[in-house]
């Protein structure tokens, strides 16, 4: 389905009945909520599943390209307003945690639950900034195929890539259609994004940290540390999987997100 929200065009899915426990998806960039079918399946049976394309993603409006974390934020929130969810177990990936811990920072009303999966709390270093404008620099000259032969092997354990070739065609596929105005303009967006370290103390609602054991981006220590300052936190270390576990190990990351949500 598609809709405005804020005046900007987002693509998004709902599954399962709208009367149980709201679940939304958010993707890592520069992906889409395509990567969340192996969740979508095992969720829609006993909850009020949403999956949406973040701004300038999959099916999303493109627009400018001129974007921050803060109006993924607003999209959110306008999102959860126009389905009429008051609250819902938020689940973020990568770019989805950085937008999710924002919005416990700016809405901490709207959470029921939060999901942090391989992301982190700090703002970008200046070498990680660096890399970023680097990134974005390349793609507006080569595109976004040549990008995605760069980004795909640092999100995913040297296993999967061997010996799970679907996923690899799904992520090449995403990105390959994506926009380079848009992966531009959301790496500058990362790049811009606040720190929210100092809000993880105030986080009140039930939190789940997974991360990939084979992270590198975001190693489980990350993740770890986040845990300790966060009150009401639990984690899950996935096996087999580096940056992108909910696809590298479905069969792990769903066990542990079912768990976690049947006790909220």
């Amino acid at each position: 389905m598609y809709t405005k929200i804020n005046g900007f065009g987002i693509d998004y899915i709902v599954e399962g009945s709208s009367t149980n426990l709201p679940v939304v998806l958010i993707h890592g960039f520069p992906f889409s909520k395509k990567m969340w079918k192996p969740q979508i399946e095992a969720l829609k049976t006993d909850y009020y599943v949403v999956a949406y394309d973040v701004r300038g993603h999959g099916l999303s409006g493109v627009g400018n390209g001129q974007y921050t974390i803060e109006y993924c934020v607003d999209d959110l929130v306008g999102l959860l307003d126009l389905l009429k969810i008051s609250q819902a177990v938020v689940v973020g990936l990568s770019m989805g945690g950085y937008i999710a811990l924002r919005t416990a920072e700016r809405n901490p009303d709207r959470l029921k639950g939060l999901v942090l999966c391989d992301t982190r709390s700090e703002a970008d270093t200046n070498e990680i900034k660096i890399k970023r404008a680097l990134q974005a620099k390349s793609v507006k000259i080569f595109g976004a195929k040549k990008f995605a032969n760069t980004f795909i092997p640092t999100v995913l354990y040297e296993n999967t890539i061997k010996n799970k070739p679907e996923i690899v065609k799904l992520l090449r596929e995403i990105i390959d259609r994506a926009s380079p105005i848009a992966i531009t303009g959301m790496l500058i967006a990362l790049a811009a994004r606040t720190d929210t370290s100092s809000w993880l103390r105030n986080i009140n609602v039930p939190t789940l940290l997974m991360a990939g054991n084979y992270d590198e981006i975001t190693p489980p220590a990350v993740l770890s540390s986040m845990k300790e300052q966060i009150p009401k936190a639990e984690m899950h270390i996935i096996p087999d999987a580096a940056h992108l576990c909910n696809l590298e190990n479905p069969d792990a990351f769903n066990k542990h997100l079912l768990t976690f949500l049947k006790k909220i």
